[in-house]
């Protein structure tokens, strides 16, 4: 079994989630795809002062995890399009 899952990798992964509107996705709120199906869960979620709207963290399924992957929130019971985003959400501009 271990070893199954070593070679396959995760099943889920943490991604960057850029709700579409305003409505920010809070803790608990449920990914889906488009069919409806659950994909995951948001871990934390609020507004991005810097990126100018919301902005979460969650973990989805391993196929659904490439950036700019669509998915639904269940914000409130209704969806709303969301999209996977690369982290960080704002570059460093910082000079090492």
């Amino acid at each position: 079994m271990i070893q199954r899952q070593l070679e396959q990798g995760p099943a889920r992964k943490l991604v960057g989630i850029r709700p579409d509107g305003r409505a920010p996705a809070r803790e608990g709120t449920s990914v889906h795809d488009a069919s409806g199906r659950t994909l995951g869960e948001i871990t934390s979620g609020g507004f991005g002062p810097t990126v100018g709207g919301p902005i979460a963290l969650g973990y989805v399924e391993s196929a659904q995890a490439a950036p700019d992957s669509a998915l639904l929130l269940a914000i409130r019971g209704q969806p709303h399009p969301a999209r996977v985003v690369k982290l960080p959400f704002v570059p460093h501009r910082y000079k090492r």
